[in-house]
């Protein structure tokens, strides 16, 4: 059985080797680079599972590679970082993370989030790559949202979680402790945090008025409801 790969990148050699044997002594195959220059080549002949990026590179924005990497190939982003204001949490998880840790970290932390992310992408999707709804078609196969006209707008993998989320139970509530038990992730005030950025993120690309959203309403102290008829294919 092929183990899954991790894509560690981060400029500080013992953060390499912590990860690196943490990981392995967890069942996980991984590589190692300090440069982003070197991972984007590799990403060219390999897609790892998973991809643990720090934001604090000599050669490239952190940030900008994120927003890359999510939008672009469609990886599921793990960003580790000595960054622990607010701002860039919010930042990094708008620009497509998935996750957020902040360093100094338990390397047993990381196997856990590693290890839950890799159970949501496994998790088996009731529908197709195809959804229609509301004059929109959501292409989860390429990350991408086409309007009436054809425009299409691209949606990170971490947004497009949370659409299929939507559009897998429309016309329901859906509970914030539902969304974290199929969408994982840490609990608490940053798995909230990292819900409203996303679903704002998902409102502006459906262009909904945030005062009156028509799709994705917010049921206050319960979750949200997605008004729309989906169909699949």
């Amino acid at each position: 059985m092929t183990r899954p790969m991790i894509a560690i990148l981060d400029d500080e050699p013992a953060i390499r080797t912590m990860l690196s044997e943490a990981l392995q002594d967890a069942g996980f195959a991984t590589q190692s680079f300090g440069r982003a220059a070197d991972f984007e080549a590799a990403l060219r002949r390999t897609a790892p599972d998973i991809c643990l990026v720090d934001l604090g590179l000599p050669d490239r924005d952190g940030l900008s590679l994120v927003h890359r990497l999510a939008l672009e190939k469609g990886a599921t982003v793990i960003i580790i970082s000595g960054r622990a204001q607010v701002q860039d949490r919010i930042t990094g998880l708008e620009l497509g993370a998935d996750d957020y840790i902040i360093k100094p970290f338990d390397p047993a932390e990381v196997v856990a989030r590693v290890r839950a992310r890799l159970r949501t992408r496994a998790a088996p999707a009731q529908s197709g790559q195809v959804a229609r709804f509301n004059g929109w078609t959501a292409h989860f196969d390429r990350y991408s949202l086409r309007d009436e006209s054809g425009q299409e707008t691209p949606f990170s993998h971490a947004e497009g979680e949370v659409l299929r989320l939507f559009l897998e139970s429309p016309n329901r509530l859906i509970t914030r402790d539902y969304m974290q038990d199929r969408l994982g992730g840490a609990a608490g005030a940053s798995f909230d945090r990292a819900m409203d950025v996303r679903i704002s993120r998902l409102r502006t690309k459906l262009r909904e008025d945030p005062k009156n959203p028509r799709l994705i309403k917010t049921i206050y102290g319960a979750g949200y409801i997605f008004l729309a008829d989906v169909s699949w294919e």
